[in-house]
């Protein structure tokens, strides 16, 4: 019976190694890619919800924005309108995708708009870019 217990306890100790390692020694297991969050989040308001980018401010996407492909929004009017930057890596995260710009940068779109953000909002949730001209909406969920 001695030798039993003993048999078992080496075969224990020798096993519990490799179960230990998940995939019987050598090396360990490459590390997972990180997982990209999104660009945005969504806010709820009293004219309901809306996007906002990671800093709070409103985001906002242009009726000429059509294509799910381009931004019509280039040169003199990202002064007005300033796209939602996207790294030169930056992959597609659940409904948002990265859109390639007329000079090379690249930026963030939700359901195919590009999106942007307006100098004339100051604060995290302000909306004045709005009131500006009717072609600009606020970015909402349902869009």
């Amino acid at each position: 019976m001695f030798r039993f217990v003993i048999a078992a306890a080496a075969i224990a100790l020798s096993t519990g190694h490799a179960l230990a390692n998940g995939h019987g020694g050598g090396d360990p297991p490459p590390p997972k890619p990180e997982a990209q969050t999104a660009p945005a989040k969504v806010i709820l308001t009293k004219q309901g919800p809306k996007l906002v980018d990671l800093k709070g401010m409103t985001l906002y996407y242009y009726e000429y924005d059509t294509t799910g492909k381009t931004s019509n929004c280039n040169g003199k009017c990202t002064e007005s309108w300033v796209p939602l930057a996207a790294t030169a890596d930056a992959r597609a995260v659940g409904d948002f995708t990265v859109i390639n710009r007329d000079d090379g940068s690249k930026m963030w779109a939700y359901r195919y708009r590009p999106l942007y953000t307006s100098p004339a909002d100051k604060a995290p949730g302000d909306a004045n870019g709005n009131a500006m001209t009717l072609q600009w909406r606020v970015a909402r969920p349902a869009d």
